[in-house]
Protein backbone atom coordinates (compact mmCIF):
# COMPACT_ATOMS: atom_id res chain seq x y z
CA UNK A 1 0.00 0.00 0.00
CA UNK A 2 1.14 3.28 -1.05
CA UNK A 3 1.01 6.49 0.77
CA UNK A 4 -0.58 9.38 -0.84
CA UNK A 5 -0.31 12.70 0.29
CA UNK A 6 -2.02 16.04 -1.60
CA UNK A 7 -0.17 17.93 -3.23
CA UNK A 8 -0.41 22.15 -1.63
CA UNK A 9 0.17 24.21 -4.57
CA UNK A 10 0.71 27.89 -4.27
CA UNK A 11 -2.14 29.96 -5.62
CA UNK A 12 -2.87 33.38 -6.33
CA UNK A 13 -5.85 35.81 -6.08
CA UNK A 14 -7.07 35.53 -9.72
CA UNK A 15 -7.31 38.95 -11.78
CA UNK A 16 -10.41 40.25 -12.59
CA UNK A 17 -12.03 38.70 -15.62
CA UNK A 18 -12.35 40.75 -18.53
CA UNK A 19 -15.54 39.30 -19.65
CA UNK A 20 -19.17 39.42 -18.42
CA UNK A 21 -22.18 37.25 -19.09
CA UNK A 22 -25.43 38.53 -19.98
CA UNK A 23 -27.95 37.64 -17.24
CA UNK A 24 -28.71 40.86 -15.77
CA UNK A 25 -30.43 43.56 -18.36
CA UNK A 26 -30.71 47.34 -17.38
CA UNK A 27 -33.48 48.77 -18.03
CA UNK A 28 -33.42 52.13 -16.66
CA UNK A 29 -30.63 54.34 -15.23
CA UNK A 30 -30.88 53.06 -11.70
CA UNK A 31 -29.38 50.36 -9.84
CA UNK A 32 -31.67 47.92 -10.22
CA UNK A 33 -33.32 45.00 -7.59
CA UNK A 34 -32.66 41.22 -7.95
CA UNK A 35 -32.41 38.45 -6.14
CA UNK A 36 -30.40 34.56 -6.28
CA UNK A 37 -32.68 31.72 -7.73
CA UNK A 38 -31.36 28.69 -8.11
CA UNK A 39 -27.68 27.20 -8.78
CA UNK A 40 -26.88 31.39 -7.96
CA UNK A 41 -28.73 32.49 -11.21
CA UNK A 42 -29.89 36.34 -10.76
CA UNK A 43 -33.62 36.59 -11.05
CA UNK A 44 -35.01 40.22 -11.45
CA UNK A 45 -38.19 41.12 -9.53
CA UNK A 46 -41.20 42.56 -11.53
CA UNK A 47 -41.11 47.05 -11.27
CA UNK A 48 -44.36 48.39 -10.29
CA UNK A 49 -43.04 51.52 -11.29
CA UNK A 50 -39.97 53.86 -13.70
CA UNK A 51 -38.62 54.47 -10.36
CA UNK A 52 -36.89 52.02 -8.92
CA UNK A 53 -35.01 51.47 -5.29
CA UNK A 54 -32.34 53.58 -4.50
CA UNK A 55 -28.73 53.02 -4.68
CA UNK A 56 -27.98 52.38 -1.39
CA UNK A 57 -30.40 49.57 0.01
CA UNK A 58 -29.11 47.80 -3.29
CA UNK A 59 -25.53 48.17 -1.79
CA UNK A 60 -27.04 47.04 1.39
CA UNK A 61 -28.58 44.18 0.08
CA UNK A 62 -25.03 43.16 -2.16
CA UNK A 63 -23.52 42.92 1.11
CA UNK A 64 -25.63 41.14 2.73
CA UNK A 65 -25.33 38.26 0.07
CA UNK A 66 -21.71 38.35 -0.09
CA UNK A 67 -21.82 38.50 4.09
CA UNK A 68 -24.04 34.69 3.33
CA UNK A 69 -21.98 33.42 1.46
CA UNK A 70 -18.90 34.08 3.65
CA UNK A 71 -21.08 32.27 6.23
CA UNK A 72 -21.47 29.35 4.22
CA UNK A 73 -17.72 28.43 3.92
CA UNK A 74 -17.44 26.43 7.01
CA UNK A 75 -15.65 23.52 7.27
CA UNK A 76 -16.41 21.81 10.52
CA UNK A 77 -18.82 19.00 9.50
CA UNK A 78 -15.57 17.70 7.07
CA UNK A 79 -13.60 17.85 9.72
CA UNK A 80 -15.77 16.03 11.77
CA UNK A 81 -15.59 13.50 9.01
CA UNK A 82 -12.12 12.97 9.15
CA UNK A 83 -12.16 12.56 13.09
CA UNK A 84 -14.64 9.59 12.88
CA UNK A 85 -12.80 7.88 10.46
CA UNK A 86 -9.64 8.15 12.38
CA UNK A 87 -11.33 7.26 15.36
CA UNK A 88 -12.03 3.89 13.34
CA UNK A 89 -8.94 3.62 12.86
CA UNK A 90 -8.14 3.40 16.64
CA UNK A 91 -10.38 1.29 17.20
CA UNK A 92 -9.92 -1.57 14.40
CA UNK A 93 -6.12 -0.88 16.52
CA UNK A 94 -7.19 -1.89 19.61
CA UNK A 95 -9.25 -4.80 18.95
CA UNK A 96 -5.88 -6.25 17.11
CA UNK A 97 -4.06 -5.18 20.70
CA UNK A 98 -7.22 -7.55 22.37
CA UNK A 99 -5.96 -10.37 19.80
CA UNK A 100 -2.67 -10.44 20.71
CA UNK A 101 -3.25 -10.56 24.49
CA UNK A 102 -5.61 -13.82 23.69
CA UNK A 103 -2.96 -15.58 21.50
CA UNK A 104 -0.35 -14.98 24.87
CA UNK A 105 -2.96 -16.10 27.36
CA UNK A 106 -3.33 -19.63 24.61
CA UNK A 107 0.40 -19.49 24.73
CA UNK A 108 0.84 -19.79 28.69
CA UNK A 109 -1.87 -22.26 28.91
CA UNK A 110 -0.58 -24.38 26.63
CA UNK A 111 2.85 -24.53 28.15
CA UNK A 112 1.23 -25.35 31.34
CA UNK A 113 -0.99 -28.47 30.00
CA UNK A 114 2.38 -29.56 28.31
CA UNK A 115 4.20 -29.86 31.40
CA UNK A 116 1.49 -31.20 33.36
CA UNK A 117 1.15 -33.94 30.56
CA UNK A 118 5.27 -34.38 30.54
CA UNK A 119 4.41 -35.04 34.37
CA UNK A 120 2.20 -37.78 34.02
CA UNK A 121 4.38 -39.26 31.23
CA UNK A 122 6.81 -39.87 33.82
CA UNK A 123 4.42 -41.40 35.70
CA UNK A 124 2.38 -43.89 33.53
CA UNK A 125 3.64 -46.89 31.66
CA UNK A 126 1.95 -49.01 28.74
CA UNK A 127 -0.65 -48.33 27.52
CA UNK A 128 -1.59 -45.20 29.27
CA UNK A 129 2.06 -43.80 28.24
CA UNK A 130 1.08 -44.22 24.45
CA UNK A 131 -2.06 -42.27 25.20
CA UNK A 132 -0.20 -39.60 26.88
CA UNK A 133 2.53 -39.24 24.43
CA UNK A 134 0.11 -38.73 21.68
CA UNK A 135 -1.80 -36.12 23.82
CA UNK A 136 1.02 -34.18 24.16
CA UNK A 137 1.55 -34.22 20.43
CA UNK A 138 -1.77 -33.01 20.11
CA UNK A 139 -0.41 -29.92 22.04
CA UNK A 140 2.79 -29.36 20.39
CA UNK A 141 0.39 -29.07 17.08
CA UNK A 142 -1.80 -26.83 18.95
CA UNK A 143 1.01 -24.84 19.79
CA UNK A 144 2.37 -24.60 16.00
CA UNK A 145 -0.77 -23.46 14.99
CA UNK A 146 -1.34 -21.35 17.54
CA UNK A 147 1.99 -19.48 16.68
CA UNK A 148 0.70 -19.70 12.91
CA UNK A 149 -2.46 -17.68 13.71
CA UNK A 150 -0.55 -15.41 15.88
CA UNK A 151 1.80 -14.46 12.68
CA UNK A 152 -1.16 -13.97 10.85
CA UNK A 153 -2.65 -11.16 13.54
CA UNK A 154 0.71 -9.42 13.53
CA UNK A 155 0.36 -8.89 10.15
CA UNK A 156 -3.05 -7.77 10.50
CA UNK A 157 -2.39 -5.38 13.20
CA UNK A 158 0.36 -3.73 10.70
CA UNK A 159 -1.60 -3.01 8.22
CA UNK A 160 -4.18 -1.27 10.23
CA UNK A 161 -1.69 0.45 12.10
CA UNK A 162 0.05 1.32 8.36
CA UNK A 163 -3.71 2.94 7.57
CA UNK A 164 -4.58 4.56 10.90
CA UNK A 165 -1.06 6.54 10.36
CA UNK A 166 -1.93 7.13 6.33
CA UNK A 167 -5.39 8.48 7.48
CA UNK A 168 -3.55 10.70 10.23
CA UNK A 169 -1.84 12.31 8.02
CA UNK A 170 -4.56 12.60 5.01
CA UNK A 171 -6.68 14.22 7.69
CA UNK A 172 -3.94 16.96 8.58
CA UNK A 173 -3.24 17.50 4.87
CA UNK A 174 -6.95 18.12 4.13
CA UNK A 175 -8.09 20.16 6.98
CA UNK A 176 -4.57 22.64 6.09
CA UNK A 177 -5.92 22.61 2.46
CA UNK A 178 -9.42 23.30 2.97
CA UNK A 179 -8.56 26.22 5.19
CA UNK A 180 -6.16 27.80 2.39
CA UNK A 181 -8.82 27.29 0.14
CA UNK A 182 -11.35 29.12 2.61
CA UNK A 183 -8.44 31.77 2.73
CA UNK A 184 -8.63 32.30 -1.15
CA UNK A 185 -12.46 32.30 -1.48
CA UNK A 186 -12.54 34.87 1.20
CA UNK A 187 -9.94 37.18 -0.47
CA UNK A 188 -12.18 36.54 -3.71
CA UNK A 189 -15.49 38.01 -1.57
CA UNK A 190 -13.85 40.83 0.11
CA UNK A 191 -12.81 41.98 -3.51
CA UNK A 192 -16.04 41.64 -5.29
CA UNK A 193 -17.55 43.27 -2.60
CA UNK A 194 -14.98 46.40 -2.52
CA UNK A 195 -16.05 46.53 -6.40
CA UNK A 196 -19.44 46.34 -5.56
CA UNK A 197 -19.25 49.38 -3.01
CA UNK A 198 -17.22 51.45 -5.79
CA UNK A 199 -19.89 50.74 -8.38
CA UNK A 200 -22.42 52.30 -5.85
CA UNK A 201 -20.72 55.45 -5.20
CA UNK A 202 -20.37 55.75 -9.27
CA UNK A 203 -24.60 55.27 -9.56
CA UNK A 204 -24.64 57.81 -6.98
CA UNK A 205 -23.00 60.04 -8.89
CA UNK A 206 -25.12 59.17 -12.23
CA UNK A 207 -28.40 59.88 -10.31
CA UNK A 208 -27.13 63.66 -9.17
CA UNK A 209 -26.55 64.77 -12.43
CA UNK A 210 -28.67 62.87 -14.93
CA UNK A 211 -28.01 64.75 -17.98
CA UNK A 212 -23.80 63.86 -17.60
CA UNK A 213 -25.02 60.24 -17.56
CA UNK A 214 -27.02 60.27 -20.40
CA UNK A 215 -24.05 61.79 -22.54
CA UNK A 216 -21.39 59.20 -20.55
CA UNK A 217 -23.55 55.79 -21.76
CA UNK A 218 -20.37 54.10 -22.69
CA UNK A 219 -19.25 54.95 -19.17
CA UNK A 220 -22.51 53.30 -17.80
CA UNK A 221 -22.29 50.24 -19.69
CA UNK A 222 -18.32 49.40 -18.34
CA UNK A 223 -20.10 49.80 -14.77
CA UNK A 224 -22.56 47.46 -15.80
CA UNK A 225 -19.91 44.73 -16.81
CA UNK A 226 -17.97 44.88 -14.04
CA UNK A 227 -20.83 44.91 -12.03
CA UNK A 228 -21.81 41.59 -13.82
CA UNK A 229 -17.95 40.48 -13.11
CA UNK A 230 -18.13 40.86 -9.76
CA UNK A 231 -21.40 38.39 -9.43
CA UNK A 232 -19.93 36.09 -11.57
CA UNK A 233 -16.46 35.39 -9.90
CA UNK A 234 -18.61 34.55 -6.51
CA UNK A 235 -20.51 32.08 -8.07
CA UNK A 236 -17.66 31.09 -10.25
CA UNK A 237 -15.82 29.88 -6.89
CA UNK A 238 -15.61 25.76 -6.22
CA UNK A 239 -13.64 24.08 -3.60
CA UNK A 240 -12.35 21.06 -5.90
CA UNK A 241 -9.32 20.36 -3.53
CA UNK A 242 -11.71 19.35 -0.89
CA UNK A 243 -14.41 17.13 -3.46
CA UNK A 244 -11.38 15.68 -4.55
CA UNK A 245 -9.79 15.10 -0.55
CA UNK A 246 -13.53 13.63 0.21
CA UNK A 247 -13.00 11.39 -2.80
CA UNK A 248 -9.97 10.01 -1.89
CA UNK A 249 -10.83 9.49 1.92
CA UNK A 250 -14.36 7.80 0.65
CA UNK A 251 -12.23 5.42 -0.88
CA UNK A 252 -9.21 4.82 1.43
CA UNK A 253 -12.83 3.97 4.05
CA UNK A 254 -14.10 1.27 1.26
CA UNK A 255 -10.50 -0.17 1.30
CA UNK A 256 -10.49 -0.61 4.85
CA UNK A 257 -13.91 -2.09 5.27
CA UNK A 258 -13.22 -4.49 2.41
CA UNK A 259 -10.00 -5.83 4.20
CA UNK A 260 -11.74 -5.88 7.17
CA UNK A 261 -14.31 -8.08 5.77
CA UNK A 262 -11.85 -9.99 4.16
CA UNK A 263 -9.68 -10.80 7.14
CA UNK A 264 -13.28 -12.33 8.99
CA UNK A 265 -14.17 -14.05 5.56
CA UNK A 266 -11.12 -15.73 5.59
CA UNK A 267 -11.51 -16.91 9.59
CA UNK A 268 -14.64 -18.34 8.86
CA UNK A 269 -13.33 -20.67 5.67
CA UNK A 270 -10.64 -21.77 7.94
CA UNK A 271 -12.56 -22.89 10.35
CA UNK A 272 -14.99 -24.55 8.01
CA UNK A 273 -11.99 -26.19 6.42
CA UNK A 274 -11.04 -27.52 10.11
CA UNK A 275 -14.79 -28.79 10.13
CA UNK A 276 -15.03 -30.56 6.55
CA UNK A 277 -12.14 -32.41 6.99
CA UNK A 278 -13.89 -35.29 9.16
CA UNK A 279 -16.89 -34.87 6.88
CA UNK A 280 -16.71 -37.88 4.19
CA UNK A 281 -19.79 -35.66 1.94
CA UNK A 282 -19.18 -32.38 0.40
CA UNK A 283 -21.61 -29.73 -1.23
CA UNK A 284 -20.68 -29.28 -4.85
CA UNK A 285 -21.74 -26.18 -7.45
CA UNK A 286 -22.54 -22.57 -7.55
CA UNK A 287 -24.39 -21.38 -4.27
CA UNK A 288 -26.77 -19.21 -6.57
CA UNK A 289 -30.20 -18.53 -7.67
CA UNK A 290 -30.03 -20.55 -11.42
CA UNK A 291 -27.58 -23.20 -10.27
CA UNK A 292 -27.76 -27.12 -8.97
CA UNK A 293 -26.62 -28.05 -5.88
CA UNK A 294 -25.58 -31.68 -5.65
CA UNK A 295 -24.10 -33.71 -2.53
CA UNK A 296 -21.22 -36.01 -3.69
CA UNK A 297 -18.84 -38.48 -1.99
CA UNK A 298 -15.45 -37.07 -0.76
CA UNK A 299 -13.88 -40.42 0.99
CA UNK A 300 -13.43 -43.62 -0.48
CA UNK A 301 -15.03 -45.28 2.55
CA UNK A 302 -17.82 -43.21 2.56
CA UNK A 303 -21.43 -44.69 1.99
CA UNK A 304 -22.64 -44.84 -0.83
CA UNK A 305 -25.45 -41.98 -1.48
CA UNK A 306 -28.16 -44.56 -2.63
CA UNK A 307 -28.63 -46.12 0.44
CA UNK A 308 -28.52 -43.29 2.68
CA UNK A 309 -31.79 -40.96 3.53
CA UNK A 310 -31.44 -37.50 2.63
CA UNK A 311 -33.62 -34.27 4.03
CA UNK A 312 -33.04 -30.61 2.79
CA UNK A 313 -33.20 -27.59 5.16
CA UNK A 314 -33.36 -23.75 4.91
CA UNK A 315 -32.47 -21.27 7.53
CA UNK A 316 -32.15 -17.94 8.13
CA UNK A 317 -28.17 -18.04 9.67
CA UNK A 318 -26.11 -20.46 10.52
CA UNK A 319 -27.39 -21.04 13.93
CA UNK A 320 -31.41 -19.80 13.85
CA UNK A 321 -34.03 -22.62 13.44
CA UNK A 322 -34.03 -24.44 10.34
CA UNK A 323 -36.90 -25.64 8.93
CA UNK A 324 -37.73 -28.71 6.33
CA UNK A 325 -38.44 -28.18 2.76
CA UNK A 326 -40.88 -31.16 1.75
CA UNK A 327 -40.36 -33.45 -0.70
CA UNK A 328 -36.44 -32.53 -0.98
CA UNK A 329 -34.79 -35.79 -0.57
CA UNK A 330 -32.56 -36.48 -3.43
CA UNK A 331 -28.72 -35.61 -3.53
CA UNK A 332 -29.44 -32.90 -5.94
CA UNK A 333 -31.86 -29.55 -5.08
CA UNK A 334 -32.15 -26.47 -7.61
CA UNK A 335 -32.44 -23.24 -5.21
CA UNK A 336 -35.52 -21.46 -6.08
CA UNK A 337 -36.54 -17.49 -5.20
CA UNK A 338 -37.72 -18.42 -1.96
CA UNK A 339 -33.96 -19.87 -0.84
CA UNK A 340 -31.91 -16.00 -1.85
CA UNK A 341 -30.61 -14.90 1.26
CA UNK A 342 -30.86 -18.08 2.89
CA UNK A 343 -28.46 -20.68 4.05
CA UNK A 344 -29.32 -24.42 2.57
CA UNK A 345 -28.33 -27.41 4.46
CA UNK A 346 -28.77 -31.58 4.03
CA UNK A 347 -29.23 -34.03 6.35
CA UNK A 348 -27.59 -37.38 5.23
CA UNK A 349 -28.63 -40.57 7.37
CA UNK A 350 -26.41 -43.20 6.82
CA UNK A 351 -25.88 -46.49 9.12
CA UNK A 352 -27.44 -44.95 11.86
CA UNK A 353 -25.32 -41.98 11.56
CA UNK A 354 -26.43 -38.30 10.87
CA UNK A 355 -23.93 -35.99 8.70
CA UNK A 356 -25.22 -32.06 7.86
CA UNK A 357 -23.32 -30.68 4.79
CA UNK A 358 -24.28 -26.86 4.66
CA UNK A 359 -23.71 -23.69 2.00
CA UNK A 360 -20.76 -21.47 2.41
CA UNK A 361 -23.37 -18.86 2.97
CA UNK A 362 -26.74 -17.61 1.85
CA UNK A 363 -27.83 -17.91 -1.76
CA UNK A 364 -26.59 -15.72 -3.90
CA UNK A 365 -29.81 -13.70 -6.02
CA UNK A 366 -29.81 -13.27 -9.79
CA UNK A 367 -28.72 -10.23 -10.97
CA UNK A 368 -31.12 -9.60 -14.20
CA UNK A 369 -34.18 -11.65 -12.13
CA UNK A 370 -35.54 -8.30 -10.61
CA UNK A 371 -35.92 -6.15 -13.78
CA UNK A 372 -37.09 -8.46 -16.27
CA UNK A 373 -40.19 -8.97 -13.69
CA UNK A 374 -40.54 -5.36 -12.77
CA UNK A 375 -40.88 -5.24 -16.81
CA UNK A 376 -43.38 -7.84 -16.83
CA UNK A 377 -45.48 -6.64 -14.54
CA UNK A 378 -46.69 -3.81 -16.65
CA UNK A 379 -48.26 -6.55 -18.68
CA UNK A 380 -51.23 -8.38 -18.20
CA UNK A 381 -49.89 -11.74 -19.01
CA UNK A 382 -46.76 -13.31 -19.68
CA UNK A 383 -46.37 -16.48 -21.11
CA UNK A 384 -43.69 -18.86 -20.81
CA UNK A 385 -42.75 -21.78 -23.28
CA UNK A 386 -43.01 -25.04 -21.55
CA UNK A 387 -42.77 -28.74 -21.68
CA UNK A 388 -44.93 -31.25 -19.87
CA UNK A 389 -42.53 -33.67 -17.87
CA UNK A 390 -45.03 -35.46 -15.46
CA UNK A 391 -49.10 -34.82 -14.79
CA UNK A 392 -50.38 -35.82 -12.07
CA UNK A 393 -47.49 -37.99 -10.52
CA UNK A 394 -46.64 -39.54 -14.04
CA UNK A 395 -44.21 -39.63 -16.66
CA UNK A 396 -45.53 -37.11 -19.51
CA UNK A 397 -44.32 -36.96 -23.19
CA UNK A 398 -45.78 -33.69 -25.02
CA UNK A 399 -45.12 -30.61 -27.03
CA UNK A 400 -44.17 -27.57 -26.43
CA UNK A 401 -47.01 -25.78 -24.34
CA UNK A 402 -47.48 -21.62 -23.24
CA UNK A 403 -47.76 -21.11 -19.66
CA UNK A 404 -49.85 -17.91 -19.27
CA UNK A 405 -48.92 -15.99 -16.22
CA UNK A 406 -51.78 -13.39 -15.52
CA UNK A 407 -52.90 -10.72 -12.59
CA UNK A 408 -55.59 -13.08 -11.50
CA UNK A 409 -54.69 -16.71 -13.00
CA UNK A 410 -52.65 -19.11 -14.39
CA UNK A 411 -53.00 -21.03 -17.17
CA UNK A 412 -51.78 -23.61 -19.55
CA UNK A 413 -52.66 -24.74 -22.96
CA UNK A 414 -51.36 -25.85 -26.57
CA UNK A 415 -53.54 -23.98 -29.43
CA UNK A 416 -56.79 -23.93 -28.37
CA UNK A 417 -56.59 -26.59 -25.98
CA UNK A 418 -56.29 -26.37 -22.17
CA UNK A 419 -54.85 -28.42 -19.96
CA UNK A 420 -55.66 -26.05 -16.87
CA UNK A 421 -56.91 -22.62 -16.32
CA UNK A 422 -57.21 -21.52 -12.41
CA UNK A 423 -57.25 -18.43 -10.29
CA UNK A 424 -55.62 -17.90 -7.70
CA UNK A 425 -56.60 -19.82 -4.48
CA UNK A 426 -55.32 -21.24 -1.22
CA UNK A 427 -55.43 -24.36 -2.89
CA UNK A 428 -52.81 -23.55 -5.38
CA UNK A 429 -49.34 -24.08 -5.19
CA UNK A 430 -45.92 -22.68 -6.67
CA UNK A 431 -42.98 -23.86 -6.49
CA UNK A 432 -39.63 -25.26 -7.97
CA UNK A 433 -39.54 -28.80 -8.53
CA UNK A 434 -37.65 -30.77 -5.82
CA UNK A 435 -38.05 -34.66 -6.57
CA UNK A 436 -35.87 -36.39 -8.82
CA UNK A 437 -35.99 -35.08 -12.52
CA UNK A 438 -34.44 -34.29 -15.43
CA UNK A 439 -32.79 -30.43 -15.27
CA UNK A 440 -34.16 -29.62 -12.01
CA UNK A 441 -32.96 -26.06 -12.30
CA UNK A 442 -35.39 -25.69 -15.29
CA UNK A 443 -38.21 -27.14 -14.06
CA UNK A 444 -41.54 -26.04 -11.85
CA UNK A 445 -44.39 -27.84 -9.70
CA UNK A 446 -48.01 -26.28 -10.53
CA UNK A 447 -50.55 -27.75 -8.27
CA UNK A 448 -53.53 -25.75 -9.77
CA UNK A 449 -56.15 -27.88 -7.82
CA UNK A 450 -56.52 -30.99 -5.23
CA UNK A 451 -56.77 -33.03 -8.05
CA UNK A 452 -54.44 -32.01 -10.87
CA UNK A 453 -50.26 -31.76 -10.71
CA UNK A 454 -47.87 -31.05 -13.10
CA UNK A 455 -44.20 -30.58 -13.65
CA UNK A 456 -43.39 -28.28 -15.86
CA UNK A 457 -39.96 -28.09 -17.76
CA UNK A 458 -38.83 -24.03 -18.74
CA UNK A 459 -36.62 -23.51 -21.61
CA UNK A 460 -34.03 -21.68 -19.52
CA UNK A 461 -33.48 -21.49 -15.45
CA UNK A 462 -33.75 -17.39 -15.12
CA UNK A 463 -37.58 -18.05 -16.95
CA UNK A 464 -38.35 -20.19 -14.64
CA UNK A 465 -37.17 -18.52 -12.01
CA UNK A 466 -39.71 -15.34 -13.24
CA UNK A 467 -42.47 -17.59 -13.48
CA UNK A 468 -42.31 -18.35 -10.08
CA UNK A 469 -41.47 -14.60 -8.72
CA UNK A 470 -44.68 -13.54 -10.97
CA UNK A 471 -46.58 -15.59 -10.12
CA UNK A 472 -46.29 -15.32 -6.06
CA UNK A 473 -46.66 -11.17 -6.65
CA UNK A 474 -50.03 -11.45 -8.46
CA UNK A 475 -50.82 -13.77 -6.30
CA UNK A 476 -50.29 -11.76 -2.92
CA UNK A 477 -51.56 -9.03 -4.59
CA UNK A 478 -54.94 -11.41 -4.91
CA UNK A 479 -54.04 -12.51 -0.74
CA UNK A 480 -52.48 -15.68 -1.23
CA UNK A 481 -49.58 -17.03 -0.74
CA UNK A 482 -47.71 -19.70 -3.52
CA UNK A 483 -45.67 -22.11 -1.78
CA UNK A 484 -44.63 -25.67 -2.04
CA UNK A 485 -46.40 -28.51 -0.65
CA UNK A 486 -46.64 -28.09 3.41
CA UNK A 487 -44.16 -24.99 3.54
Amino acid sequence: MTKVCPEIEDMTLPEPVTTVSADVSFASNHFPTYKLGPDNQIVEEPKEDEKGPSVQDTVEKESELLSDQHKRLSVRDLASKFDKNLAAAVTLADEAKLKEVASLEGHVMLKKLRDALEYMRGRMDGQNKEDVEKAISMVEALAVKLTQNEGELIQEKFEVKKLGNFLKQASEDAKKLVNQEKSFACAEIESARAVVLKLGEAFEEQERSSEASRAQGPDVEKLVEEVQEARQIKRMHHPTKVMGMQHELHGLRNRLQEKYMNSIKLHQEIKRAEESKSCPFVLEGTQSLGSCLRICVSSDNATDLSSCSIQWYRAACETSRREAISDANQSVYAPEPFDVGRILQADILSNGQKVTVTTDGPIDPDSCLQSRVESLMRKSNSEFNVVISQMNGQDYASRTHVFTVGKTRIKLSRGWITKAREIYSTSMQLCGVRGNIKAPARALFWQPRKSLTFILTFESEQERNTAITLARKYAFDCNVTLLGPDD
